[in-house]
């Protein structure tokens, strides 16, 4: 028997909606996370709305039945781990005090840190490893989303022109990725050879819809990050000049 991956079996469709994930370790970490932070009356609103919605993100990755389709679906897993370090991430991030500004180098070590990461977890005897052990399946959650925590600080912290340039590079990683699993031409991920034909879906099909959600919409969102960033430092010596024309 193979081991059992950390969020379960992998489910069926018709039992896909009763696979909530209750391990009491999680529940208590997201409930005293959410008690602590309606007792910290001196944050401001705005961080601890941020924070809030960290959690709640947390919970879906974690705790609701896309944890337990995580385990049949490699797209699955690869919605899962974009909840964290496209959108768990940032929310922490935002919610944290600016660190002082960043330089080019800076931004480049955190977003190459993150890549590393990125990477380091795709690698498929890792991946598997990940999904035998529970010890090493938190450790893989930890670090995409440590990581991720840390780039978008850092982005955030940065001028504009550093910010976007991480941001675009980080971009051209993650398309890259997806790249490669879109034009495989063999599953690589051995966890999955077994569990998708309840699915519909051939363990190629389920990589390759894994890497395009990674090569268009996921590097999409770092892309338009950038643009904001970018049309936001342009803006206020846009306007003047055009008033002057």
């Amino acid at each position: 028997m193979p081991p059992t991956p950390y969020c379960g079996p992998p489910p069926s469709p018709e039992g896909l909606w009763s696979s909530w994930n209750f391990d009491p370790v999680v529940i208590a970490g997201l409930l005293v996370a959410a008690l602590l932070l309606g007792m910290a009356g001196r944050l401001p609103l705005w961080s601890r709305a941020k924070t809030g919605a960290a959690l709640l993100v947390l919970g879906i990755a974690f705790v609701s039945p896309l944890c337990a389709l995580s385990s049949a679906l490699f797209v699955a897993r690869t919605l899962h781990h974009l909840l964290l370090v496209c959108l768990a991430a940032p929310l922490i991030a935002l919610a944290l005090p600016k660190v002082p500004r960043p330089g080019l180098g800076a931004v480049l070590t955190a977003a190459g840190l993150q890549a590393i990461v990125l990477w380091f977890w795709h690698a498929p005897s890792l991946y598997a490893t990940a999904l035998s052990s529970d010890a090493v399946y938190a450790l893989m959650e930890s670090t995409l989303l440590a990581s991720s925590v840390l780039f978008w600080l850092v982005i955030r912290s940065a001028s504009a022109p550093s910010a976007a340039f991480g941001l675009v590079l980080t971009m051209v990683q993650m398309g890259i990725l997806g790249a490669l699993l879109v034009f495989a031409g063999s599953a690589f991920y051995g966890p999955h050879l077994t569990t998708t034909a309840s699915w519909s879906l051939t363990p190629l099909e389920d990589q390759q819809l894994s890497g395009l959600i990674m090569w268009a919409p996921a590097a999409g969102i770092y892309l338009t990050t950038a643009l904001v960033l970018v049309g936001r430092w342009l803006g206020p010596d846009a306007r003047p000049q055009a008033q002057t024309a």
